[in-house]
């Protein structure tokens, strides 16, 4: 756990990542973003990097809780690097590059554990859906937490805009739940119908609490995008919904993993 046993060359470019971020944070409230901008790159590229050295880099591949959410963190970071492009004048949102910092720091010191060379080859599929499904999920997330401030500046009479349209960022986070939904809902028709074959016959699918916060995630979601089609549902009450939803979707992998690492010091 593992500091420790981190390489220099993990150790030198978490820092370097880490520090990105920090400077892309306490950069994005000032009115010339260039500098911002430019760390928030760099940042990502070494982040990318990061996780493409613990899946690949060495003798067998880590992961973990920390590695999840270090994923997930990239994967919203992408695409607001796309949206950026769409919309130059987004705002850089300071908790984006603050989360990044914190999930890299993370991940150095909890890499997470080495994978079994007997798993199936098809795994990683399987974790790449739920991984991608966390990542819109955060992605919708993040949208709704600046809609949400920015409705509260405008209610305040101060500058509200994000550097896009709050009805075209409302709409964006919905397709991002909708696609996250479906993701989640192949996420867990794998595991349901092929589990044994994924993890063995040993860690087949049970009831336990990553499979009943999953599901309950999942019933949430759904009486979220049920409620928004057939009643309208915006604005604050869809917002808590989907803070609701994103809560028991992290429990299910992350907050069951971090309390088999960290907790219970037990591995796959």
């Amino acid at each position: 756990m593992i500091l420790p046993s981190a390489s220099p060359l993990t150790l030198t470019l978490s820092l370097a990542a880490s520090v990105a971020y920090a400077v892309s944070a306490t950069g994005a409230s000032r009115p010339s973003q260039t500098l911002s901008r430019v760390s928030v790159w760099l940042a990502w590229s070494l982040h990318g990097f990061l996780i493409a050295w613990g899946l690949w880099g060495g003798e067998r591949p880590l992961f973990g809780f920390a590695p999840a959410l270090s994923i997930t963190a990239w994967l919203v970071g992408l695409v607001y690097a796309v949206e950026t492009f769409v919309f130059p004048q987004l705002k850089t949102p300071w908790m984006l590059s603050g989360a990044g910092a914190a999930v890299v720091l993370l991940t150095l010191i909890f890499p997470g554990e080495p994978l079994s060379p007997n798993l199936s080859a098809w795994l990683p599929l399987h974790w790449a859906l739920g991984i991608a499904s966390y990542g819109l999920f955060a992605v919708a997330v993040v949208h709704a937490w600046m809609m949400t401030r920015a409705e509260a500046r405008i209610r305040s009479a101060a500058d509200g805009f994000t550097g896009m349209p709050l009805l075209t960022m409302e709409r964006l986070t919905f397709r991002f739940v909708n696609v996250g939904f479906m993701l989640l809902t192949a996420t867990l028709i794998a595991g349901f119908f092929f589990g044994s074959y994924l993890y063995g016959p040993a860690h087949a699918i049970k009831w336990d609490h990553k499979t009943i916060f999953s599901i309950f995630s999942w019933l949430t979601f759904g009486v979220l995008l049920v409620g928004r089609a057939r009643f309208g549902w915006r604005g604050r009450k869809a917002i808590r919904v989907l803070y609701f939803g994103t809560g028991l979707l992290l429990l299910a992998y992350v907050g069951s993993r971090f309390v088999l690492e960290v907790v219970l010091g037990r591995t796959l």
